[in-house]
């Protein structure tokens, strides 16, 4: 055991240049001086870069790297690299060099990222500048490639966010400096500084590789464009925390050694809900660590399982009829020693710094749902949110019936205060007592408070998390701003709270949030969905919208109004690939193996009757592919038509018409391509099935 703990220890972060590998390499001025920007938000001493990159060019070096990159991570939610050697040309012979302004700054073409508007084609400086708060890192291939990974901002010749990365940080220092006035306002004179923490859930596909490479919808897509339902699916909930299979265990072990090297703390995995779908959970971390290492997990994910002869699929709905995959992001607020703000402790009702934050948090929720919906909006989302598998495309909080009475009661507005559930009688003796929590889990509220954090279950597993804590960030400053706006202008801690909490206590829902009543109820009560991307989207480019953003300094108006024109491009991108994908595949996969299934159905039906019997299965199972064959091909050249039309007219290149054109159409054709599926002889059918896939691995 002792062995095996030693081997971890040295296992894990060994790729990282961690702070402990920094104390031991830099000086220790050096080291101090780091810190402060680190733990203060200092700016960055100029000076001390030179030393820093020698240290990390050694470290990197003695670890095999000949080549070092600038990871940054551009608006398509992907990370992108240019990789330099450290190689140097010198005297007849080259020199290993890394210099400090190597270091901090780096150029990237800017032009082919997208910018939405921000940069013209013809424009191409970018700029990368080292983000000192993240620890570079080190990237190993199976080939033997090494790289020196240092995390990275992007921004435009003219100083503009073309990234991810840079508003989020904007939007952490901006949650800070408001949490920390509020505090102030509570008597606590010693915290300098607050950051969300975060902890993301991610959840994958794996399916036979072999089959993953035939189906072209899969490769060019990300899910299955058509697909009949296999005999089984989910239904007999046997998946959900069952044995692991051992294919599976296998790459999971050699998942979390590539995690740990790369100090990912991996901590939970396990089968979800549906057929060859998994999840690996990883602990909390300051919001712009813990994005960046869901980057390097989904990245993992894809190469892991591509060695071990298999696929990871991160499309939220890639197989229709069986649950789609999700990330949940816990989310929640800590000083620089460690406390937990939204720890509510034993007596949450006199915990008034829990209270102040806690409902803040709710109020930001109420406040600027439509952000948040758009933070987790994508094509390939909109398949999965309302599905009686994720939540609705609708904000709520759901804090539990003990929390709110407590709320109510701190608020002067009851007097009723929970007192626990107790003990859990299982009725067997053996059994160690069990006490209960003061709340069970509501696994369909879109936003749920789990103990001492947020759970947001409506982000995507494909998606980046950078942009929905942005948000989260933003709009939670935003809150404590006017909480501190009023502590400071003398109002009672007690006043402020009541306020919130019957402002916003609308959004609070315990209940079923998938139930058809509760949506209904949630009109009464004058929250908004928010059905598909399109809508979210709009909720980006309000003025309200804007005049947050710019009022916390997390994105300028024309930075907004980029994101908004970034996601609809890629909205609409997505619906063309997927649209010209299935064109593709119906017309050299499935009408001709449909049309050879109905003449060999023609034939048979020709020589029984030439025998002078009777046909009624042949002319029945005839009529019923004729008419699916009719059908599909109609419909194909509905959207052939569409297509043509929206790519030609430049008035119809929004969202809006793609989405009310072309997916419908694509709903008729699977629904008589997966028709045609049940009834064609299996070595007909010219891609791997549902069952295949599912069950394969």
């Amino acid at each position: 055991m002792k062995k095996s703990q030693e081997m971890l220890a040295d296992m894990f972060g060994q790729n990282v240049f961690s702070d402990k590998v920094m104390q031991t390499r830099l000086p220790q001025n050096v080291y101090k001086t780091l810190h402060r920007t680190v733990d203060e938000g200092a700016e960055l001493d100029p000076a001390i870069a030179e030393v820093i990159a020698a240290a990390m060019k050694e470290w990197a070096v003695e670890r095999g790297a000949t080549h070092y990159t600038h990871w940054f991570q551009p608006m398509n939610g992907q990370t992108a690299e240019k990789q330099d050697a450290f190689l140097t040309p010198h005297a007849g012979g080259v020199l290993l060099e890394f210099t400090g302004k190597a270091l901090i700054r780096g150029e990237a073409d800017a032009s082919s990222f997208p910018s939405g508007g921000l940069r013209a084609t013809f424009e191409a400086r970018g700029y990368t500048a080292w983000d000192c708060t993240s620890p570079a890192f080190i990237r190993e291939d199976p080939d033997g490639v090494i790289s020196l990974c240092i995390p990275t901002a992007f921004c435009s010749y003219a100083g503009e966010a073309l990234d991810t990365r840079t508003p989020l940080l904007r939007a952490q220092e901006a949650l800070s400096r408001q949490a920390v006035r509020v505090l102030r306002c509570l008597g606590d004179t010693h915290t300098r500084r607050v950051k969300a923490n975060v902890g993301l859930e991610q959840e994958y596909f794996l399916i036979d590789r072999e089959l993953y490479r035939r189906r072209r919808d899969l490769i060019y897509t990300g899910r299955t464009l058509f697909g009949a339902r296999p005999p089984k699916g989910q239904e007999m909930e046997d998946q959900y925390y069952a044995a692991i299979r051992q294919r599976v265990s296998e790459f999971m072990a050699e998942l979390n050694e590539e995690l740990w090297k790369m100090g990912v703390a991996a901590k939970t995995q396990h089968n979800e809900v549906a057929p060859s779908q998994h999840e690996v959970a990883v602990l909390f971390d300051d919001a712009v660590a813990a994005c960046d290492q869901n980057q390097l997990t989904m990245m993992l994910l894809r190469k892991v399982a591509a060695r071990r002869g298999m696929a990871a699929l991160l499309h939220e709905k890639p197989f229709e009829g069986v649950s789609g995959s999700g990330k949940h992001n816990n989310w929640s607020l800590s000083t620089e020693d460690g406390r937990n703000l939204l720890n509510p402790g034993k007596h949450p009702e006199e915990n008034i710094v829990f209270l102040l934050f806690f409902m803040a948090v709710i109020a930001a929720v109420d406040e600027h749902a439509g952000l948040l919906r758009m933070a987790a909006a994508s094509a390939s989302n909109d398949h999965r949110l309302g599905g009686h598998e994720a939540p609705t495309p609708m904000l709520s909080v759901f804090i539990g019936e003990a929390l709110l009475q407590m709320v109510e009661h701190a608020c002067g507005l009851s007097e009723r205060v929970f007192k626990g559930h107790g003990e859990i009688s299982t009725g067997v003796t053996t059994i160690p007592k069990l006490f209960a929590d003061d709340t069970d889990r509501n696994r369909t509220s879109p936003f749920a408070f789990t103990g001492n954090k947020f759970e947001f279950r409506m982000l995507g597993s494909s998606e980046s998390a950078s942009t929905l804590n942005t948000v989260m960030a933003t709009v939670v400053a935003d809150q404590l701003a006017q909480v501190a706006d009023r502590l400071e202008a003398g109002d009672e801690p007690v006043a402020v709270l009541r306020d919130l909490f019957t402002t916003h206590r609308r959004v609070i829902f315990n209940g079923n949030s998938y139930s058809e009543a509760w949506r209904e109820e949630a009109k009464r009560r004058g929250l908004v969905e928010y059905p598909t991307t399109v809508e979210a989207i709009e909720t980006l480019t309000t003025e309200k919208s804007i005049a947050l953003f710019e009022r916390h300094g997390v994105l300028t108006r024309t930075e907004v109004i980029s994101r908004a024109v970034v996601r609809e491009d890629a909205y609409i991108k997505t619906l063309r690939i997927e649209a010209r994908t299935m064109v593709k595949m119906m017309h050299e996969l499935v009408l001709p193996a449909a049309m050879r299934w109905q003449d060999e159905l023609a034939q048979q039906k020709r020589h029984i009757e030439a025998a002078g019997l009777k046909t009624p299965v042949q002319t029945g199972q005839l009529a019923f592919v004729s008419g699916q064959v009719e059908a599909l091909a109609r419909h194909l050249a509905e959207l052939e038509e569409a297509l043509r039309r929206l790519h030609s007219t430049v008035s119809c290149e929004n969202a809006r018409e793609w989405r009310d054109a072309v997916l419908p159409t694509m709903a008729e054709i699977r629904a008589a391509s997966d028709a045609l599926e049940t009834v064609l002889p299996r070595d007909l059918w010219p891609v791997p099935t549902y069952g295949e896939m599912l069950f394969h691995v």
